[in-house]
């Protein structure tokens, strides 16, 4: 998602005390820096914050971590996630978010962070086939997510490209991952407990069809 210059937007997360400026420092020991220790959960690319504002209020008993590399998106998560919180009537005490370049997530999470859910939310579909590798559902990529996701824990994952979703079902299950959910049609499908984002209203307005999975780390 392209946005423009913010010039608010550093000043701001530098003030924020949910903002990580220097996610490597942290790396092995997330839980620590949340405000209790609870299940860890990741959002790579967190985009304008909704989904993982949403997703933390909703489970006040885990901790989220929302990740975008730029900070110019982040500045207006910030404000999202202050207004969802708000809105309930809480502080944010259990979402952390952090500038980071998601392609190089081992440099900030470890095995020690144990973590229990990974959220890829609409992420860039790379459709190129010299550019598929930088897909974060490409198989290199679900490697090192494994080094870090516990036994039994879950990539969640929603995508409005058929293909991306297509190829992205063969990764899994070259990966050793387990498909346990799988729906070409999510909000058709039954399933609970969904969280809109920002991309999924604006595509299912115009009648697209999100594609969803949960793949679960054996």
């Amino acid at each position: 998602m392209r946005i423009r210059k913010k010039k608010w937007a550093m000043p701001e997360l530098e003030a924020c005390p949910f903002f990580i400026e220097n996610p490597t420092e942290n790396k092995g020991k997330w839980n620590e820096a949340f405000a209790k220790k609870a299940p860890l959960h990741l959002e790579l690319g967190c985009g304008k914050g909704g989904f993982a504002g949403e997703c933390a209020v909703r489970n006040p008993d885990i901790n989220i971590l929302a990740i975008d590399i730029k900070s110019d998106m982040l500045g207006v998560a910030r404000r999202n996630i202050v207004k969802i919180f708000e809105e309930n009537g809480r502080e944010v005490n259990n979402l952390l978010l952090t500038a980071f370049n998601v392609e190089h997530i081992e440099n900030i999470i470890s095995p020690e962070d144990k973590v229990e859910r990974i959220y890829i939310n609409f992420c860039n579909p790379w459709p190129r086939s010299k550019h598929n590798k930088r897909r974060l559902t490409y198989p290199i990529k679900l490697e090192k997510y494994k080094e870090f996701l516990v036994s039994g824990g879950e990539i969640r994952f929603k995508t409005d490209d058929l293909q991306l979703f297509e190829d992205s079902l063969a990764y899994f299950e070259k990966c050793g991952y387990e498909i346990t959910y799988k729906t070409y049609d999510l909000h058709n499908s039954g399933f609970e407990g969904n969280i809109l984002t920002e991309h999924e209203i604006m595509f299912s307005s115009e009648g697209i069809k999100i594609n969803y999975c949960t793949a679960v780390k054996k």
